[in-house]
């Protein structure tokens, strides 16, 4: 075979995908069409329910419960990330005291659930109100409010410090020896040069950690915070209405699907160099 034979066959073209009806595909189609009449039965459940007294008098309380949960989810992952920091740095140092302090955090943050967390905290440390009032702390830990937030921080804390420590990992040793001739310091290498390349493999596991926060703000309801889920149980208990869990189901599927497409939007943005 010749060279210009052998380079023709290389630019040609990929051959196009079989057409008709494989079995991928038409499993595909039922899937999709079953997703359309579980919607369109939705629908119509919440057209055949619709009770206007119930929603003029419930779903303002909807309104307000979100304003909780999203409170919620943006102190405690700002909170979470300030911490994730320090976690973060004692992984990766080759200190072997510090080293086993941040793994244990981790382990113990990551290994058990949140909704255990959040019990440990508000009715734990609950248990202990004298010594909590000797040392002026009762008043923090007899609120619902800062217990949640105190157990959210932490748990959030040992996700984000994990994928932090990832991200920075994946940067290449080159990146520090680079920045290194050219006689930049460590910190200056971290802040100008890793952080930014760290922080586009972490786009998509920190957004998919903010996500399972918003998903996970409704155990809070559990110690009397009036979230989200708090106000639709309440809505329930009072009016026996399942559509109350319909559309809080709706409401964390839209701001789901919003944070979603706003990180997908900000990775494009900060990926264009990247596109070829």
């Amino acid at each position: 075979m010749s060279a210009a034979q052998q380079t023709a066959d290389d630019m040609a073209p990929p051959p196009r995908p079989p057409r008709g009806w494989p079995r991928a595909r038409i499993v595909g189609y039922c899937l999709m069409g079953l997703w359309i009449l579980a919607g369109l039965a939705l629908v119509g459940y919440l057209a055949a329910a619709w009770n206007l007294v119930w929603f003029e008098k419930y779903i303002p309380t909807y309104f307000s419960g979100l304003k909780v949960t999203l409170m919620l989810v943006v102190i405690s992952t700002v909170l979470g990330a300030i911490l994730s920091l320090p976690i973060a740095y004692a992984r990766m140092s080759g200190n072997k005291v510090l080293s086993a302090i941040g793994y244990g955090y981790v382990y113990f943050f990551r290994g058990t659930p949140l909704l255990a967390q959040t019990f440990l905290i508000y009715y734990g440390f609950g248990s202990f109100r004298p010594q909590l009032e000797a040392i002026g702390l009762w008043s923090f830990f007899r609120e619902a409010w800062y217990c949640a937030i105190l157990a959210f921080s932490l748990n959030t804390s040992a996700y984000q410090a994990e994928i932090l420590r990832g991200a920075i990992n994946s940067v290449p040793k080159g990146q520090w020896e680079g920045a290194a001739s050219l006689g930049l310091h460590k910190l200056q290498t971290l802040r100008k040069v890793i952080l930014p390349q760290a922080m586009i493999v972490a786009l998509r596991p920190y957004s998919n950690e903010v996500i399972l926060m918003v998903k996970g703000s409704a155990v809070v309801s559990l110690i009397t915070v009036a979230d989200l889920m708090g106000v639709t149980r309440l809505a329930f208990s009072r009016s026996y209405d399942f559509q109350a869990y319909i559309w809080a189901a709706l409401i964390y599927f839209a701001l789901v699907e919003t944070l979603r497409n706003l990180v997908a939007w900000i990775e494009r943005r900060i990926t264009v160099h990247l596109e070829r």
